[in-house]
């Protein structure tokens, strides 16, 4: 087991963690949530994919709302040649906490 820090940044961070089951404050993940995870993970690779461009669209609108407004991120998709946000995905990204 390495001394340095975990890498806790980047799109990886989360998947090395979970194949090291060890969470970033240095704690196993308890067995449970691991089997769990990988359970959930192998249903969704046997699913039918819809298409590259959408699964892009969804990814870009589900991580891009977390840093990018509303009115940014619309049009940044309409700029893209992506479909603009739908009111669904605006109110559950966008809407009141």
């Amino acid at each position: 087991m390495s001394s340095e820090a975990p890498q806790t940044t980047g799109a990886d961070a989360i998947d090395t963690a979970i194949a090291q089951g060890i969470d970033f404050d240095g704690s196993p993940i308890p067995a449970e949530k691991l089997d769990l995870y990988h359970s959930v993970m192998a249903l969704e690779a046997k699913r039918q994919r819809s298409g590259v461009s959408n699964t892009m669209r969804s990814r870009i609108v589900r991580i891009g709302a977390k840093h990018i407004t509303q009115d940014q991120l619309n049009q940044m998709l309409l700029k893209a040649d992506f479909a603009p946000l739908k009111d669904k995905e605006v109110a559950f990204y966008y809407g009141k906490k």
